[in-house]
């Protein structure tokens, strides 16, 4: 067959304008022990949809405190991603700084917005000054994790609702030969689980721009987290030795994000496990804090290609079919309507062990920043207090309270 010059000028042409139009973006997230399953899962329809957008995945964030330095650096140093995922406690400071982007100009573009699943509720996690600034992509919140072999070889048939009766399984399985009864995740990002104890008792950590750890609240909670350290026994283990130890059966009751469900699962050895509603003080928790996270537009490139590209990215990942694998992967619920009313209608159905988190959803309360320019380290003060009760540096909780509230003060801003 004959070739023209003319047919192979029109062919190079075609090659030129594909590689032309082929559009890479940078994506970054944390938690790739959680959400490594979740992105493969996804990448086969996205690439479908979008065949020209090549996704780069930069490393991962090791926590949302991690992800919130990494930004606040690249930001700088004028090496952003386009898209990053961050703590729905979080999205503050890049909003504040001028990182983040407002999401408003691609969703006046969007027919169907709200019929696709992004209800006005969703939307409010991460509206700030009436603007958009993310997609809520994952919600967790705290549950219990039980090894019902262990358990009910100690003679218990009866998940914990309360704290105390925590505390007199973790005595009964002690008594009964278990080293490790209970891991309860004072180490989990963001001071989660100081502010699920005061969300329990009803209170706010943040109150009218002040950290409530003056008030008996704090107070109760502090000496909460105490007996359950003491009066269990807890080995002091870094977090991801925990939910190792745990998925191999050797800890009989971890509390913990449902997020980790899915990567406990994968990992869990012969033995049966269920999942539990988070135990309160006394009589059920009152709220608990929002877990999760969201997609937020940080790209510096003045292309419009890579600006449309990094929107379709971050609507694919949020929406009904994106956020289903969510579900299916991990143990978070996703905040996209069409996800869990239509995609999902069955799961839960199916998988008991993950609707334990959705049931709680009446308890949803706000995951709260610290106020100022300093409110990562105020994270990292409360987390050293924590350390100190779960290593028995600090015995008296109204001396601890107290260095805490002087420490915290001194980071707010000036009023």
């Amino acid at each position: 067959m004959k070739i023209t010059t003319t047919a192979i000028a029109l062919a190079l042409t075609a090659t030129a304008v594909c590689a032309e139009d082929k559009v890479t973006i940078e994506f970054a997230y944390p938690y790739s022990h959680l959400f490594d399953v979740t992105y493969e899962a996804m990448m086969p329809a996205f690439k479908e949809a979008h065949p020209n957008i090549e996704v780069k995945f930069r490393a991962t964030y090791e926590s949302y405190e991690d992800g919130t330095n990494t930004i606040l650096r690249e930001a700088v140093s004028g090496n952003l991603p386009d898209v990053t995922m961050h703590g729905l406690n979080r999205q503050l400071i890049l909003v504040e700084k001028g990182i983040a982007q407002s999401l408003e100009p691609f969703i006046a573009k969007e027919a169907d917005f709200e019929k696709d699943g992004y209800h006005q509720a969703m939307l409010s996690l991460s509206t700030f000054d009436d603007q958009v600034y993310g997609l809520p992509f994952s919600i967790s919140l705290p549950v219990g994790y039980y090894n019902m072999d262990i358990l009910n070889a100690a003679g218990i048939d009866k998940i914990p609702s309360t704290w105390d009766e925590v505390i007199s399984a973790c005595e009964t399985m002690k008594a009964n030969g278990i080293a490790n009864p209970i891991f309860w995740g004072w180490n989990i990002t963001g001071n989660w689980f100081m502010q699920a104890m005061m969300w329990s008792q009803d209170k706010a950590i943040v109150e009218d721009g002040k950290v409530t750890l003056d008030s008996p609240e704090a107070l109760q909670a502090l000496e909460q987290i105490q007996e359950i350290v003491t009066k269990c026994e807890m080995q002091n283990l870094e977090w991801k030795a925990a939910l190792a130890s745990f998925s191999a059966g050797d800890i009989g009751m971890m509390f913990w994000s449902t997020s980790a469900l899915g990567a406990v699962e994968r990992s869990q050895g012969d033995f049966e496990l269920r999942t539990g509603a988070f135990p309160g003080m006394g009589t059920a928790p009152k709220g608990l804090p929002a877990g999760g996270n969201a997609a937020m537009l940080t790209s510096q490139s003045e292309d419009p290609a890579v600006r449309d590209a990094a929107w379709a990215w971050l609507k694919f990942i949020t929406s009904g079919e994106g956020a289903a694998e969510v579900a299916k992967t991990t143990g978070y619920m996703p905040p996209n309507k069409a996800a869990n009313e239509i995609i999902l209608a069955d799961f839960y159905e199916q998988n008991p062990n993950k609707r334990t988190a959705v049931d709680q959803l009446p308890l949803l309360r706000d995951w709260l920043a610290y106020p100022g320019d300093n409110g990562l380290a105020i994270t990292q003060v409360i987390y050293d207090g924590m350390e100190r009760i779960v290593t028995g540096d600090a015995t008296d909780m109204k001396e601890l309270q107290k260095e805490l509230v002087e420490e915290v003060n001194d980071l707010l801003p000036n009023s």
